[in-house]
């Protein structure tokens, strides 16, 4: 085909039809990333998403980062506690905080531990705190900061640089956390919406 048959009207048409279809196209393509962003901000958290995209480097890179997280995350066989469990530590945390009195130091790590067990009764894999932390923000977003906090407290006392003050601090952090995973199920879903 030879342009010279077509007249200027045809080439015009055709011109801002291709535009209108390209315009189309972009819309789209924003309108899905925009609301991938949103569903990624959502189910993390606005900190953690900015913590992604500050370590990723780039917003991409970062909610393909968060996406598999999520999957990985889903892929695991997390429960909710049976009842026997969820009353064992439920005792068990009642006992950590009544020794935090005469022993704050003692009391955070047993705190630390006592989280630990309960992630693990709930199918949680027990690797690095970076890992886990990841793990908890895919379901709890909202206590994720607790649990960095708590977690830089403990590590400030197992270095013994933690004041009274650091220590109560990270015992509301990982009571918060333990609320969370030790509540009913309904409850900590009903948070996270």
């Amino acid at each position: 085909m030879n342009l010279s048959q077509f007249s200027t009207t045809q080439i015009g048409i055709a011109v801002v039809v291709f535009a209108l279809l390209l315009g189309v196209v972009i819309g789209l393509w924003y309108s899905i990333r925009k609301r991938r962003t949103t569903k990624l901000r959502n189910r993390f958290g606005s900190t953690e998403y900015a913590r992604a995209v500050n370590e990723g480097g780039s917003q991409r890179k970062a909610e393909a980062a968060l996406d598999k997280r999520a999957e990985r995350v889903d892929a695991l066989h997390i429960r909710p506690l049976a009842a026997a469990d969820r009353a064992r530590f439920v005792e068990s945390w009642a006992r950590v905080e009544a020794r935090f009195v005469d022993g704050p130091g003692g009391a955070v790590m047993d705190a630390d531990k006592l989280l630990g067990d309960v992630m693990s009764t709930r199918g949680y894999p027990m690797s690095d705190f970076e890992q886990r932390a990841a793990d908890i923000s895919v379901d709890h977003p909202l206590v994720l900061d607790n649990y960095r906090a708590a977690h830089q407290g403990a590590l400030r006392q197992t270095r013994g640089q933690a004041n009274t003050e650091d220590l109560r601090q990270a015992m509301i952090h990982f009571r918060t956390l333990f609320e969370e995973l030790v509540g009913p199920p309904d409850i900590a879903r009903a948070r996270a919406v």
